[in-house]
């Protein structure tokens, strides 16, 4: 699976890339026909501690899913984002096995 990062406003860090690479790929355990995955990180202009925003975008065959999550670290809000794909992964896997 290809893994695009985006940051919005400042440099991404080589270590944050390998974490976000890094929980993205255990996606595939539940379902392994993957695209790819856009993810869009950005710090919000609040006054919230809470103001890391990850954005992912997962494509798979004939469909796309979308999780945003604000949370006090980038690592927080993708690790997040990753168990709601998980779950959202799963229900996809089964509604086509249902269809099949």
């Amino acid at each position: 699976m290809k893994v695009n990062v985006q940051a919005v406003n400042f440099n991404v860090d080589k270590k944050l890339v390998v974490f976000i690479e890094d929980k993205l790929s255990k996606l595939e355990k539940y379902f392994d026909k993957i695209i790819s995955a856009d993810v869009y990180l950005r710090t919000e202009n609040t006054s919230d501690k809470e103001n890391k925003t990850a954005e992912i975008k997962v494509y798979v065959p004939g469909d796309s899913f979308l999780i945003k999550k604000t949370c006090k670290t980038f690592e927080e809000a993708v690790d997040s984002s990753e168990q709601s794909l998980e779950r959202m992964l799963v229900k996809y896997k089964e509604k086509i096995r249902a269809h099949a």
